[in-house]
């Protein structure tokens, strides 16, 4: 049983998904523009919000994009829009996942554990993570937190989940497709993505393509995060 939060304009369509979700013996909240949305997420705790994007006070990317300033939950995008690249961004912006209308009462129960069950594991590890070290750069997965010599980094949530695989990794090289599976949670996607996300970790690093310390592209072959000459990796346990 989960927590559920549907943000859907349209009665009728609202209607059936909490009768649907009830009956599925869910625990649902609904509401019926983004602006509520909000409201509901910064009141109360859900597992998963269910976003509809045709919403009448904002387009609901934008909903998304407000929703991931103030909260982790995994949320599925319910759109009528098939446009593959629409998809693309909307999942790169912090979607879990999407379902285009109509859907069936299983396919959304189907999507909704795949996603809840992505999000337990990586919420149930046993062990904290450790405060990693990479040249002067720290990494603290367990309060998502960087600092770049002693000055605290200003991430966004993808770039810091970016920011960490690779620190996590320091000197090997990670493969595109890798990236997107393991920081994307996608099995396919443009590399525009990557490159763009690369390219705004490097600004808020202090670095270029042209002139890399930490962040390396290797063409055709992947992308690895290492210390600059002279300076070792290395991680310790929090205290």
């Amino acid at each position: 049983m989960a927590s559920v939060l549907v943000v859907e304009d349209d009665p009728f369509v609202r209607s059936a998904l909490i009768r649907q979700l009830t009956d599925a013996a869910h625990t649902v909240r609904s509401v019926g523009t983004a602006l509520e949305a909000l409201r509901e997420v910064a009141h109360f705790r859900f597992d998963v919000v269910v976003l509809d994007l045709g919403l009448p006070d904002l387009d609901g990317s934008e909903a998304l994009k407000m929703l991931r300033g103030i909260t982790d939950v995994p949320v599925i995008i319910a759109t009528a829009r098939d446009d593959e690249a629409e998809i693309v961004r909307l999942l790169n912006a912090g979607a879990d996942d999407y379902l285009t209308k109509p859907f069936s009462a299983e396919h959304l129960s189907a999507r909704m554990a795949a996603v809840l069950r992505r999000a337990r594991s990586l919420g149930g590890q046993a062990a904290p993570s450790p405060v990693i070290r990479v040249g002067g750069l720290t990494v603290d997965p367990l309060r998502r937190q960087a600092e770049l010599d002693g000055v605290r980094l200003d991430l966004t949530r993808r770039e810091f989940d970016l920011l960490a695989f690779l620190a996590g990794r320091p000197g090997v090289v990670v493969a595109r497709r890798e990236l997107l599976a393991e920081v994307w949670q996608q099995s396919y996607g443009d590399d525009q993505t990557i490159d763009v996300h690369l390219s705004w970790l490097r600004r808020k690093l202090g670095e270029t393509a042209a002139r890399p310390r930490y962040l390396h592209t290797l063409r055709g072959v992947g992308v690895k995060l290492e210390p600059p000459a002279g300076r070792a990796p290395g991680a310790e346990q929090p205290r």
